[in-house]
């Protein structure tokens, strides 16, 4: 007796069911067998540029093939971000993202496109970039028990610059006047480049950035550093004291990078994706490239980058209301 058509059609799909099984099986089991997308969302030539390139080169490597950087500025990391989040979770497009991206944005945008944690697979933290505070040179005071004092006497005569409304350095700005009570006005350009002009210019006299954009000023002898923001000293100014040190125990504010994915990447892909990152960051050769363009190795699993998320971003929510920090 012949099989009725539909039972057949039903039959034939199912049997293609079972066979895909193993195909997508054997396909993540290849990973990678084609080039590696890496974005990352910021414009090239900075810090952050270069860091994503070393990763590149180095996990390349391991993987055993090319990852390739994608340079997709925008919107304080969302531009790049949000390509990711809407990206296949197959682990051929990969983002290096920011704490901008994971507890600043959302403390800040109440439209943001993607979940800081639901919308990527988290594989690792990679890097912390060290904040300074930084004033002109014929500001008076070089520590931050003179900035208190005379920004407190005289708030109306003291601004700082940061490189963005929301950025990392506006927020450490901010929870550096709270913790402190020093008083200054915010004033945000668009980049490290025109905040430390400004600075030298005499058009702010103070202001945050990284410690990879000012050390050459402050070599150079064109601006004075005051305190780093970090809990540590940074190994590129090892003469410069930290806030915490300056009298106010466990300050801690700088910037970092993670390393993440689309969410729901298959658990072999995340794993040889992890494993490549954990092998990378291991390199004492890779750790001295980090090191010597001012960022500090920092590497912790996709688990423990999950955690600083969880734990930094009710802080930054914290922050933001009580600075009135809101994207334009």
């Amino acid at each position: 007796m012949p099989m009725p058509r539909s039972r057949f059609l039903s039959c034939l799909v199912a049997g293609a069911a079972v066979l895909a099984v193993p195909a997508v099986a054997l396909a993540q089991q290849g990973y990678p067998d084609r080039p590696i997308k890496l974005v990352v969302p910021f414009a090239p030539g900075g810090a952050t540029d270069i860091l994503g390139r070393l990763l590149a080169t180095s996990m390349g490597e391991r993987l055993g093939q090319p990852m390739v950087v994608e340079n997709r500025a925008g919107a304080g990391t969302v531009v790049g971000a949000s390509i990711v989040a809407k990206a296949p979770a197959d682990g051929y497009t990969l983002l290096l993202g920011a704490n901008t991206t994971f507890t600043l944005n959302p403390a800040i945008r109440s439209n943001l496109p993607y979940d800081p944690v639901r919308s990527f697979t988290q594989l690792g933290l990679v890097a912390d970039m060290g904040l300074l505070l930084v004033a002109h040179n014929d500001t008076p005071g070089s520590t931050l028990k003179d900035v208190i004092a005379q920004t407190r006497a005289a708030p109306e005569k003291f601004s700082y610059g940061s490189y963005g409304t929301g950025s990392s350095v506006h927020f450490g700005g901010e929870v550096l006047k709270s913790t402190t009570g020093a008083k200054m006005l915010h004033v945000p350009f668009n980049g490290s480049a025109p905040n430390l002009t400004a600075l030298m210019g005499g058009q702010v006299q103070f202001a945050v950035d990284t410690v990879v954009a000012s050390t050459p000023l402050i070599k150079a002898g064109k601006i004075k550093p005051i305190v780093a923001l970090g809990a540590q000293r940074l190994a590129l100014l090892p003469s410069v004291p930290t806030v915490a040190e300056s009298g106010y125990p466990g300050f801690d504010m700088g910037s970092w990078f993670a390393f993440v994915g689309p969410a729901g990447l298959p658990a072999p892909v995340q794993a040889k994706l992890e494993k490549a990152l954990a092998d990378t960051m291991a390199s004492a050769e890779f750790k001295k490239k980090l090191v010597d363009i001012g960022l500090t190795p920092s590497w912790s699993n996709g688990d423990g980058l999950r955690a600083r998320i969880e734990r930094e971003l009710p802080a930054m929510r914290a922050v933001a209301a009580r600075a009135d920090i809101r994207s334009d």
